[in-house]
């Protein structure tokens, strides 16, 4: 199995991953990270929302269930 993987996927190796975080560093900035690390998290948990079948619910509803 790690044969496979290794092979479809490649080696990433520590120098690679240091490489590919300085061009992310270069490319957005050190203040757009936080931003799109914020909006990814955001977005993967609408995701699992929605396969989990969870609906959005009104802010007030919310607050109410929050202080029962």
């Amino acid at each position: 199995m790690y044969m496979l993987s290794s092979i479809l996927l490649g080696v990433v190796g520590p120098s690679q991953v240091i490489i590919i975080v300085l061009v992310i560093l270069l490319l957005f900035g050190g203040k757009k990270i936080p931003e799109l690390m914020k909006g990814i998290g955001k977005g993967v948990k609408e995701f699992k929302d929605g396969l989990n079948g969870v609906e959005e619910k009104d802010p007030q509803q919310k607050d109410k269930e929050a202080q029962q």
